[in-house]
């Protein structure tokens, strides 16, 4: 089954950017040889961010993210596991779980919804 482990943490860059960095990419080394890594990506900051809204069919553009929040989304993984306890095993690996939070949420499969 495929779990999405979506990254939340503070804004702003970590005092020992290095650091970060080499332990992401530790983690991701380490989950593609484990063969369980479907997909990562990680965003630009969230200044970057436009929210689209469309309400009675009039579309309206806003810099920044949907909502204010303390925590900001940081990047994604989706992996491939046999089940929940797998995925949050996984994610308490994640360097974004050491600082900030990792949500984990399956993926509905569509084809197999039908």
């Amino acid at each position: 089954m495929q779990y999405a482990l979506l990254i939340y943490s503070e804004p702003g860059e970590p005092e020992d950017l290095d650091a970060v960095v080499a332990a992401y990419n530790e983690f991701t080394s380490n989950v593609q040889s484990e063969g369980i890594m479907v997909a990562g990506e990680a965003p630009h900051p969230v200044e970057t961010a436009t929210t689209v809204r469309v309400r009675d069919g009039a579309a309206t553009h806003t810099d920044g993210p949907f909502a204010e929040t303390k925590e900001v989304f940081g990047g994604f993984y989706i992996v491939d596991v046999p089940d929940l306890d797998a995925a949050i095993a996984v994610a308490e690996r994640l360097p974004g779980s050491w600082w900030g939070s990792v949500e984990v949420r399956p993926i509905l499969d569509f084809n197999q919804a039908q």
